[in-house]
């Protein structure tokens, strides 16, 4: 086997277990998972992040199927909440939320995706 047909063989299986754990379908999936690990690219260090790229190989193609941060309300709230120095989990929040709206998703589903990526991280290493 080679190394992008391990990477695809690894990002299908995540998505996999996106899809029929959470009843959704394979781009919310996708888009879904790589706004977290995008935000986990943003917070931790680049060694860190090095980690879970290795235990999730093809991690930089998930984040790029990540809805690029746009308007809308959520975009809007977490642009005011940086600016006034609202923290930065406010931020990161309500730019997940704006993300998992663009793909169709309720924002509340951010709480139904982390479980699911870190088993399946947790699984790879």
């Amino acid at each position: 086997m080679m190394v992008g047909e391990i990477i695809m063989s690894v990002n299908m299986e995540l998505v996999q277990q996106l899809t029929q754990n959470l009843g959704i379908n394979e781009d919310q999936a996708k888009g879904g998972a790589g706004l977290i690990f995008q935000l986990a690219q943003q917070k931790l260090g680049d060694g860190e992040f090095a980690q879970v790229a290795s235990a999730v190989p093809g991690v930089n193609n998930l984040i790029s199927s990540a809805p690029q941060p746009g308007g809308g309300l959520a975009g809007a709230i977490g642009g005011l909440a940086g600016a006034f120095g609202g923290g930065g989990n406010v931020a990161n929040l309500a730019a997940l939320a704006g993300g998992f709206t663009q793909l169709g998703l309720n924002p509340g589903m951010v709480g139904q995706f982390v479980p699911v990526i870190l088993s399946f991280a947790q699984k790879e290493v």
